[in-house]
């Protein structure tokens, strides 16, 4: 006769994965860094890579009448950084256009 109920189980190993990559998935982060003066820069990350982010950019740039570009990091993968403070005008534009759920946008910054 064996117990079967008395396996390992780490409750927290899913938890753990997530820690690994760095970014979460399904979460799009949106912050404002402060440059010099008044001077700002809003960057966007964790879109998912089904969405081609040049296009994306260009849209921006047309939309809220600012520069844009996408840069590679080491850790976040492609990240949009835009000219100014355009964290409201990215959130509504995610969610309004069907790219992003309100749950899976996060805005950060002061």
């Amino acid at each position: 006769m064996s117990i079967q109920n008395l396996q390992t189980y780490d409750p927290f190993a899913d938890a753990s994965k997530g820690d690994e990559e760095g970014v979460q998935e399904g979460i799009v982060h949106i912050r404002v860094q402060q440059r010099n003066g008044r001077k700002s820069l809003t960057t966007v990350q964790g879109i998912s890579d089904d969405f081609d982010k040049r296009k994306l950019v260009k849209v921006f740039k047309k939309e809220f009448a600012c520069n844009g570009t996408v840069v590679e990091h080491p850790e976040y993968g492609e990240v949009i950084q835009l000219q100014g403070d355009q964290r409201r005008n990215i959130y509504s534009f995610l969610k309004n256009i069907g790219i992003c759920k309100s749950e899976q946008l996060k805005v950060h910054g002061f």
